[in-house]
């Protein structure tokens, strides 16, 4: 259910840009060259972080779907008593609350890399 995406080097850019940017800084450069050096990085950032912030983007939305989904199964929830004959009905209900757990952190993973994208586009600016 849960489908893994890959870092596509989200992380190291996010580190290589930064460092880049702090390099920059240091330099103190004070000719037009600093603003041109700043937009020609940011441009960089985005021409390489843009694919993958779509995908985590499009990954979330997924994410959300299947949660939604989830969460029309669990609408049983309401029709159950503490003492329900079939005692697989808790089992089943507490392995959709771990879907939903599992599928929310994968969520969450690719917004935190789409916050990484937002600082590096950012950079620059």
């Amino acid at each position: 259910m849960k489908r893994d995406l890959p870092d596509n080097g989200t992380g190291e850019m996010a580190n290589a840009v930064a460092r880049l940017s702090g390099l920059i800084k240091d330099a103190r450069l004070d000719c037009e060259c600093r603003s041109k050096l700043d937009e020609t990085l940011s441009r960089f950032a985005t021409l390489e972080m843009e694919p993958a912030a779509r995908e985590h983007l499009t990954n979330a939305r997924r994410q959300r779907s299947q949660i939604e989904t989830i969460l029309l199964f669990l609408q049983d929830l309401d029709e159950i008593g503490v003492a329900e004959g079939d005692r697989s009905v808790y089992l089943d209900l507490a392995l959709l609350f771990d879907d939903i757990a599992t599928i929310a952190k994968a969520g969450a993973l690719s917004m935190r890399h789409l916050g990484q994208f937002a600082a590096l586009t950012a950079v620059g600016r």
